[in-house]
């Protein structure tokens, strides 16, 4: 006798969702208005596909509602932009924190233009694009402004692809001139006066704050970077940190890097380690994450130019580049996968200031006979 074929469909315990038997893959099977859809949920695990399932599921009756609107000529601005969040989500070349910038630019922009996700996109006209950049601008930089206007014009263009509307009235808006920023970075002296500064403000959380602006000074750090880096990434013997980023999506480049303690480094975080040395290797160095409101306070006391968090970050490639460190090693310790060219053109100009002094050293006259006895010493 010949024995049965297995069957290649296996039905599981969930209502609209089956197994492919041979991968052991798990499919969505929906019916939707009467139309049977057969879909790979990617996973071969039950737990995943079930999760998966309802996002598919959900998306998939969106659309369908979507696209009956569009057939009777209606399509809210809500509706095109959850298109357009599909399209950022699922494009691969876009980094995991570009995506997480997009929805808070698309946040801001709902912010800034009260009522508009219930607009029909056929409703919103050229004088209502301008009317919006002209208050959302005069608040925005140009760099956020620019962006903003780059996701409402992508919003309207889904409506345009679709037949909601025949043409983009956003692309009316004229985008601003982005300048980059003249970097007004405090000395030696001036930093040390502004974290003692900080110190001796009476807050709560005066110290936890000066640790955190002078490890970022010392470390190069970005604002959340830093708020990831715990105890055990840490090496006291080898002297240098592990920077791992977000747990979820990890560095703004996707991948960890080391970063040398400086001395000044190496003598703070022993002696903070020292006054926590109970706290577990897995608890987070840093006790604040933020802390701008005191670095206003201190540089206004201090008499200096207010700087961020970021500018911390340019203090430390400053400093290093004085010290004589070659730039794509800077660039390296910043976590820059450019070989230097952004480093390049944000500090090139202190590798000229450096090297224009390097040469004064540098002389062709008769020595002194001072310099003579030395020389003649040594030899």
């Amino acid at each position: 006798m010949k024995s049965l074929a297995q069957p290649v469909w296996q039905k599981t315990s969930y209502a609209n969702l089956i197994r492919y038997v041979p991968s052991g893959t798990y499919y969505a099977r929906i019916r939707i208005r009467g139309k049977l859809l057969r879909k790979s949920l990617n996973t071969d695990l039950i737990s995943v596909a079930k999760l998966r399932l309802t996002d598919l599921e959900k998306a998939e009756r969106q659309s369908v509602e979507n696209k009956d609107a569009i057939t009777h000529g209606k399509m809210t601005f809500n509706q095109a932009t959850e298109t357009f969040k599909q399209r950022i989500q699922g494009d691969a070349s876009l980094k995991p924190r570009t995506k997480e910038y997009y929805d808070q630019r698309i946040l801001a922009l709902f912010k800034s233009w009260p009522g508009l996700g219930e607009l029909e996109l056929r409703a919103v006209t050229k004088t209502d694009c301008l009317d919006w950049a002209a208050r959302f601008g005069a608040k925005a930089s140009p760099t956020v402004f620019n962006h903003t206007i780059s996701i409402l014009r992508g919003i309207i263009e889904v409506g345009v692809e679709c037949g909601a509307r025949y043409e983009n009235p956003a692309r009316f808006i004229k985008r601003v001139r982005e300048r980059s920023k003249k970097l007004q970075l405090p000395d030696f002296d001036q930093f040390l006066e502004f974290v003692a500064e900080i110190v001796q403000s009476g807050s709560g959380f005066s110290e936890p704050c000066a640790e955190l602006v002078r490890f970022l000074a010392f470390g190069g750090f970005r604002k959340l970077e830093a708020s990831f880096i715990t105890w055990a990434d840490c090496d006291f013997n080898k002297g240098k940190i592990i920077v791992r980023g977000d747990p979820k999506t990890g560095t703004k480049n996707g991948e960890y890097r080391e970063v040398p303690m400086i001395p000044e480094m190496l003598q703070m975080l022993k002696a903070m380690r020292e006054k926590r040395s109970s706290e577990s290797p897995e608890s987070c160095v840093m006790r604040v994450f933020e802390c701008q409101k005191s670095m206003d306070r201190a540089a206004k006391v201090v008499g200096m130019e207010r700087i961020t968090h970021h500018d911390l970050r340019h203090l430390f490639a400053t400093r290093c580049i004085e010290s004589g460190v070659d730039i794509p090693t800077v660039s390296r310790w910043l976590g820059h996968k450019d070989g230097g060219a952004l480093a390049m053109r944000v500090y090139g100009h202190l590798r000229d200031q450096h090297s224009v002094s390097m040469a004064q050293k540098v002389s062709f006259s008769k020595p002194s006979s001072d310099k003579i006895v030395y020389m003649e010493k040594v030899a």
